[in-house]
């Protein structure tokens, strides 16, 4: 059955590709980005892909354009992803707070309150579903990654709790946790870093942060894409799954391994 479904962040990565991987499997699909030169660029995209999708514009920290989304198309929309996100990287007793707010406002507060309207929406009909687009960094934590793997597991907090909540007025919630996929996102959070990090002024030792940033540039560490579209493409219009969708699956036994070392974990002087 075809649905009406609103993707943030769609300008670039696995949004784009959801994007369009939902619209050619026949939904109708308004596909949310930054700013006007992404609008002009999916939009293109669109027509070389043959995928007839709505783009517009939705720049999460104006208020206005909220307001524009929900007028336009709040009361068509079936299912509401939330993927737009940002992220920082760096020793986390040294990041700028500034950095952490700014990281938390876009995928912390931002996030949920645009879900906050949808759910008020979905609500009042008595259906809809609202699918935020996590990571595993929001159920395990990577080193140097301290205000991305914070804001994603403040997420995770937030959303499951969305769904004990609205499932009794029949509105859905679930998450997607991406591993490291090769869109350059992953790439770009951990050169943030290099703004303000300066070994000759901050504490911690270099190395580790750049042995840490080398792995997530490195190719064989972030798996293609297009595996991750197609696991979101076909699970994102379901009824029925799990609340949570892991992939690559391998990645879910890691998170059960972790969760279970977190019981033995010590600290100790010396």
């Amino acid at each position: 059955m075809s649905k009406t479904i609103l993707i943030t962040g769609a300008g670039s990565g696995l949004g784009k590709g959801t994007a369009l991987g939902l619209a050619k499997a026949g939904h109708k699909v308004i596909a949310t980005v930054e700013n006007w030169p992404q609008v002009s660029s999916l939009r293109a995209a669109a027509v070389e892909a043959g995928a007839d999708i709505v783009v517009d514009k939705l720049e999460y920290t104006k208020e206005a354009d909220h307001d524009t989304i929900l007028r336009k198309y709040g009361a068509e929309v079936d299912i509401f992803v939330a993927n737009a996100a940002t992220g920082e990287t760096g020793p986390a007793a040294e990041i700028p707070m500034e950095r952490y707010r700014h990281v938390f406002e876009i995928n912390v507060f931002r996030t949920v309150e645009l879900a906050q309207k949808f759910a008020a929406i979905f609500a009042r009909r008595g259906a809809g579903k609202i699918v935020v687009v996590s990571s595993t960094a929001g159920l395990m934590p990577y080193p140097f990654l301290a205000p991305y793997t914070a804001s994603k597991h403040a997420v995770e907090a937030i959303f499951q709790l969305m769904q004990l909540e609205l499932a009794p007025l029949g509105v859905q919630v679930a998450t997607i946790n991406p591993g490291p996929f090769d869109t350059g996102f992953n790439d770009r959070m951990y050169e943030t870093v290099d703004q303000w990090f300066d070994p000759a002024q901050n504490f911690t030792p270099e190395q580790p942060l750049r042995d840490m940033q080398g792995m997530f540039a490195d190719p064989d560490f972030q798996f293609d894409p297009q595996g991750m579209v197609d696991v979101m493409v076909e699970v994102i219009p379901q009824d029925s799954h799990k609340f949570r969708t892991v992939h690559p699956p391998a990645f879910g036994e890691d998170v059960r391994k972790y969760h279970e070392t977190l019981w033995d974990m010590e600290v100790s002087a010396g």
